[in-house]
């Protein structure tokens, strides 16, 4: 084969064969084929798209690009879950535990992020002491005896989804659904999952904010993950306002252990319980999902998830004080108010404002090389359809530095919209795609 006639093919509209995709990704990794050329094929991949054949055929792949985990050997139906991100989305410090608490397998494989916030493993790190870097030994042994563990991705697996999403980022190419979709579950796939439930972001705040594009991916999704013998379902979710009341590292940590004590924001607890049913009904221990939704909010009240919690930060090097006193988490030196322009009702609340504003303050990053400060970040006081006084402070800053303060503040009066009659807030679920019913 050779490069040169399969970009060719793809350009000109033909579907490539599982062995023809195969080999230009494991000669992309090897070194064999160049940049240039991949760089080219990702373009006719923009432009002609894929069969959901070929998709599969990617994923696949990708997958077996570097190294893949055998959960076969561990007790209980090894599940995952991913979000395509959002601002205060938190879901998987209290999706893990919680999942944990009702004897399903967790192996979650998470990374840092690029954007308005930090990642999952950037908000662990915020924890003191807390080790995301494990061994793939250490890594399967945390979750053949204690049912959970959270590590950051190693450059030993799937190393073709690094190495396409730098070239993806250089070539307008990130918006390409099959290749969004290999992305996501190429990783699944090498992280074991037999089941995997997927939280599609939409609205302001998302990475595609229309609700038809991300119906377009979240079928995708599930579709690709059949033909790869997955059980995988989508939930589209509502990103217009954040997610909870918090965002920033230490801040989102802080508010996790709130909700894994029965006592966190009601958007968060339902959005986690709604996921968490999902896996279940996949897992086939539950038929119903009222009884599955009921019974894992019965683990955030017993404190059965909240002791997960606790196992797996103390597994993992991190101070389980934290959970009895979260002011041991990292604190921000000074904290602003933001008030209310007017008094009335909030009939809106932008979440790539409130985004922007905390990644201004340091809680998210600009570019790969940017250090997260784990302090900083934006709480919110008031959401959509709660009333507020002018005035009155609707959201707190926590800021370490004077610069970029006034920008955010204003970002953050900026993204409420507030009204004399406001509106009620959006629906959580929008859509479920592939759900068990």
């Amino acid at each position: 084969m050779k490069a040169v006639e399969l970009i060719r093919k793809k350009r000109d509209g033909s579907p490539l064969s599982k062995g023809e995709i195969r080999w230009l990704i494991e000669g992309y990794v090897g070194g064999e084929i160049p940049d240039y050329q991949i760089s080219a094929l990702l373009m006719a991949i923009k432009f002609q798209g894929m069969e959901d054949s070929e998709t599969a055929s990617l994923t696949e792949a990708m997958a077996h690009s570097g190294e893949m985990l055998d959960l076969s050997f561990i007790k209980g139906f090894p599940v995952d879950k991913h979000s395509t991100g959002g601002v205060g989305d938190k879901t998987t410090l209290v999706l893990v535990p919680l999942l944990a608490a009702f004897g399903l397998a967790v192996a979650k494989l998470s990374g840092r992020a690029l954007g308005h916030t930090g990642g999952t493993i950037d908000k662990l790190e915020s924890i003191p002491g807390f080790r995301p870097g494990l061994s793939k030994e250490e890594f399967l042994s945390l979750v053949k005896r204690f049912g959970l563990a959270l590590a950051d991705h190693g450059d030993d697996m799937v190393p073709a989804d690094r190495l396409l999403y730098e070239l993806r980022g250089v070539t307008a190419t990130i918006d390409s659904l099959p290749l969004i979709v290999s992305s996501i579950l190429s990783k699944k796939v090498a992280g074991g999952a037999r089941g995997i439930i997927i939280d599609v972001k939409t609205g302001a705040g998302a990475f595609l904010p229309r609700i038809e594009d991300s119906r377009r991916l979240a079928r995708s999704l599930v579709a690709t993950g059949g033909r790869l013998g997955r059980k995988v379902a989508a939930m589209i979710t509502d990103m217009s306002q954040p997610l909870g009341r918090m965002v920033g590292n230490a801040l989102e940590v802080k508010e996790a252990i709130s909700t894994l004590n029965g006592k966190g924001p009601g958007d968060l607890e339902e959005l986690c319980c709604q996921l968490g049913a999902e896996l279940i009904l996949l897992s086939g221990e539950f038929l119903d999902r009222k009884q599955a939704v009921t019974a894992l909010r019965g683990r955030l009240r017993d404190g059965t998830a909240l002791a997960k919690f606790r196992q797996l930060i103390g597994n993992q090097g991190g101070d389980v004080n934290i959970i009895d006193t979260p002011s041991l988490l990292p604190r921000a030196a000074n904290r602003i108010e933001v008030q209310a322009t007017r008094s009335g009702r909030v009939a809106g609340l932008d979440a790539l404002s409130i985004g922007r504003a905390a990644n201004l303050l340091g809680a998210g990053r600009f570019t790969k090389e940017d250090e997260v400060d784990p302090a900083v970040g934006v709480e919110l006081l008031c959401k959509v359809g709660e009333d507020v006084k002018g005035g009155k402070p609707v959201a707190i800053l926590h800021i370490n530095a004077e610069e970029n303060a006034k920008q955010a503040m204003d970002l953050v009066r900026d993204a409420y919209k507030i009204t004399e009659k406001g509106a009620a807030p959006p629906p959580l679920i929008r859509e479920r795609i592939g759900c068990r019913e």
